[in-house]
């Protein structure tokens, strides 16, 4: 049996994942200002308060048992589907079954990847690249020791060329590279 943790996560997931359901059918371009507009709109159609769906997203309220099987009448789906792992998240490897969610969880978090959307669509090769461009530049550790400036050599003495760090093979390699050194954000309180 599942522990409460557990189905509250599954449960918070399938949230995020009728609201992607409900922006699709809706907008076919969704923007950040087209975002707002249905959060008000989806927390209606699940016949509750715009500020309590905020608090779900937000996880600062759990989905229980009676809105779970409000939010499934309400989209319909079957009964039980709330408990049920569904989407991307539901192929993931157990051992990924800790990992957030990929889902943006606020406002916030809607709009920047709505403002990236935005750019990669009118432009996608160049989004691409100047997006890898500065998670590179932030990301990517800097080749000095951390915490130490680099020092000139005295006068006369040659400095040692530098190793260069192996680049990535694809923009993947790159993109697991510097998830790996970023750590989540902390949760607004």
């Amino acid at each position: 049996m599942e522990s409460p943790r557990d189905v509250a996560a599954i449960r918070l997931d399938n949230a995020l994942l009728l609201f992607d359901e409900f922006v699709q059918a809706t907008v076919k371009n969704a923007d950040a200002a087209a975002l707002r507009g249905l959060e008000r709109r989806f927390a209606e159609r699940l016949q509750i308060q715009p500020s309590y769906w905020s608090q779900i997203k937000g996880r600062s309220r759990q989905i229980g048992e009676r809105l779970a099987r409000q939010f499934e009448q309400n989209c319909r789906k079957p009964a039980g589907w709330m408990d049920e792992p569904h989407g991307a998240s539901a192929t993931a490897a157990p051992a990924d079954a800790q990992a957030e969610s990929p889902l943006p969880r606020d406002d916030d978090e809607r709009f920047i990847v709505g403002l990236v959307l935005t750019y990669y669509r009118r432009h996608p090769q160049r989004a691409r690249t100047r997006l890898l461009d500065l998670l590179s530049e932030v990301l990517v550790p800097a080749p000095t020791a951390a915490g130490a400036s680099p020092v000139p050599p005295p006068p006369g003495v040659l400095r040692p060329a530098a190793v260069p760090a192996p680049a990535p093979a694809s923009d993947k390699d790159l993109w697991r590279q510097s998830q790996r050194g970023v750590a989540p954000l902390k949760g607004k309180r």
